[in-house]
């Protein structure tokens, strides 16, 4: 059997999950890049192409039939999963509580909480059942996972919940050598984030331009974490732009 490493990216086509695709695949990952928009995946595996293999295949974090073709389709084609990063996530439009919507709050719980447990169930049958056996999941998080944002309830209380996921998986996981992970991201340079360098709404009212980090700090990473031998795990890790307001009172 190849000893080809395989990694499935929910997200892949822009932001973090592009760089972390692009990083596993320099690491000799075959990536399987999905998303809901099948001509930014293809951009993905084009600008990996001279740095490892990848395969291609739309879905629907959404719609529970789109993720489990999905895993079907990655089992077919390799027979097995090394890794599943839980990258896919939405958020809410910035209002106060009192005011949201409930489909934008279903929209949020049903991207950002519920995609990535359907994701880990399927990876957890795929993994318990392989041989070699076992696997690693790592979950994206947030720093929204420590301290919130004004005007993001949504979003705030999903990746709240990503974290008990990361602590479920670690612990159920480790009869069958599944090791869970989340990484808490801060102010990665992104599409998403350009509104920062603009200015953001911070607690006291006022906005503030907000400084970013590369991206490719997220993707390298990623890899560490992807890279550890089962027996070692990297239950959390905090990347962020090092003069963010985070730590400490702003």
């Amino acid at each position: 059997m190849s000893q080809t490493k395989i990694a499935l990216v929910t997200g892949a086509g822009s932001g973090i999950g592009r760089a972390a695709s692009l990083a596993l695949m320099k690491a000799d990952f075959t990536v399987v890049l999905t998303g809901r928009r099948k001509e930014m995946l293809e951009e993905t595996a084009h600008l990996g192409a001279k740095l490892g293999k990848s395969l291609v295949v739309p879905s629907d974090m959404t719609d529970p039939d789109s993720i489990a073709t999905l895993f079907a389709k990655t089992t077919k084609e390799f027979g097995r999963l090394d890794l599943l990063f839980n990258n896919a996530g939405i958020g809410a439009p910035a209002m106060p509580l009192e005011d949201l919507p409930f489909d934008k709050w279903q929209a949020v719980v049903n991207t950002n909480l519920t995609a990535p447990f359907l994701c880990t169930q399927h990876a957890f049958r795929i993994m318990k059942d392989q041989t070699p056996r076992g696997g690693r999941i790592i979950n994206n998080g947030s720093i929204s996972a420590h301290s919130p944002r004004p005007f993001t309830v949504a979003y705030t209380a999903t990746k709240h919940a990503i974290t008990g996921l990361t602590k479920s998986i670690a612990l159920d996981g480790r009869a069958y050598d599944i090791a869970g992970g989340q990484i808490d991201i801060g102010n990665a340079a992104t599409d998403l984030s350009e509104r920062m360098a603009a200015g953001i709404l911070q607690p006291n009212g006022g906005t503030m331009v907000e400084p970013r980090m590369d991206v490719t700090n997220v993707g390298e990473a990623i890899v560490y974490m992807a890279t550890r031998t089962l027996e070692a795990n990297v239950l959390f890790m905090t990347v962020m732009a090092t003069k963010m307001p985070f730590v400490g009172r702003g």
